[in-house]
């Protein structure tokens, strides 16, 4: 496996609703993998290859339950095995004519998988608790907000970005630059600030606590400017949440408060999916209105991401500038390099 600390992580690779009948093709640590759902509805994770003459298995079609390559016509049932070669109709292929096969999760209504090989995984299962398997493999990531009854939960994306997916990761950890690419919304040049805030390492990234901004408009909701209060932590190498919390008074809806997941699929070095679940206490608004107001902070983010020279996230600390503001960025660089991930860093 070429990346065996990443591939040992669970990823996001595609949007549930959008696996149907036919295959799908994605790209996970450059990777080809192909998605299916079987008759039982089960979703299948496939290295996109067929074992025979390497033809790409996006390109066939599902039928009566099994995946069917473009090239030959080969079938592949649920577990992998081939069970059926038209060109020799008596012929029992052997263990070894089979797809590899990589495990799947479904959660957020994300479809994750994880490379490892021998890591388990249950189609139908929603807690990150019920995931077994391979010890080597890693948990899925930790979202408590998924399981508040309070607050509606709903997706935005994908966005496909041309930068590594720790760059993402970093920015969604950044609060100075609120006033100069989101001004007017999460910030305003004449109020750059950023007041002291904590930083505690953990076992999965960390946690930063005590951050604080004054905002524009901190959400779709916002009647006039505010103090907001975030809570950060990253659950994963390509894995972060924000929790922020208004003051009182400055929103239409009653105690409103919002928790926000940053879910990217590291699909080259250099080339990212991103996915945000939303959490909010707002069960009347339009998901077009919640996600139009998340779309547009992330084309902001977007443009300057994809600027950044290198796209790859650098963990040699004399290899950018740094200052006090920027400590959770610089708690989450420690991390990536204690826990030996590469894929998108330099």
């Amino acid at each position: 496996m070429p990346h065996p600390v990443e591939s040992a992580h669970w990823h996001p690779v595609a949007a549930l609703a959008d696996v149907q009948a036919q295959p799908v093709a994605v790209q996970l640590l450059d990777q080809s993998l192909v998605l299916w759902r079987d008759e039982a509805g089960a979703v299948h994770a496939w290295a996109d290859q067929c074992p025979h003459r390497g033809a790409r298995l996006s390109l066939g079609r599902v039928c009566a339950g099994r995946l069917e390559c473009p090239y030959h016509g080969w079938q592949f049932a649920p577990s992998g095995q081939c069970v059926r070669v038209p060109a020799l109709p008596e012929f029992v292929p052997p263990a070894g004519h089979a797809a590899r096969v990589f495990a799947v999760q479904l959660w957020c209504e994300l479809v994750w998988v994880c490379l490892q090989p021998g890591a388990a995984g249950a189609s139908s299962a929603q807690d990150p608790s019920e995931v077994n398997g391979d010890p080597a493999a890693q948990a899925l990531p930790q979202f408590e907000a998924e399981a508040d009854a309070r607050l509606r939960k709903l997706n935005c994306g994908p966005y496909e970005v041309a930068t590594s997916a720790p760059r993402i990761v970093e920015n969604f950890l950044d609060m100075a630059h609120f006033g100069f690419v989101h001004e007017g919304w999460l910030g305003a040049r004449d109020t750059p600030e950023i007041p002291d805030y904590q930083v505690a390492s953990t076992a999965t990234g960390l946690v930063a606590t005590g951050c604080k901004a004054r905002q524009p408009q901190s959400n779709l909701h916002s009647t006039r400017g505010a103090l907001v209060e975030y809570r950060y932590e990253v659950s994963g190498p390509y894995t972060a949440v924000l929790t922020k919390v208004p003051e009182a008074g400055s929103t239409t809806v009653q105690d409103w408060r919002e928790s926000i997941a940053l879910f990217i699929c590291p699909m080259g070095p250099e080339h990212s999916r991103v996915w945000f679940r939303l959490a909010v206490a707002d069960f009347a608004t339009d998901d077009a209105q919640l996600q139009a107001f998340q779309h547009t902070i992330f084309t902001q983010d977007q443009p300057v991401l994809e600027s950044q020279r290198p796209a790859c996230l650098p963990l040699d600390v004399r290899a950018e500038a740094h200052t006090a503001a920027d400590k959770a960025s610089a708690a989450y660089r420690r991390f990536l390099r204690q826990a030996g991930i590469r894929f998108g860093t330099c």
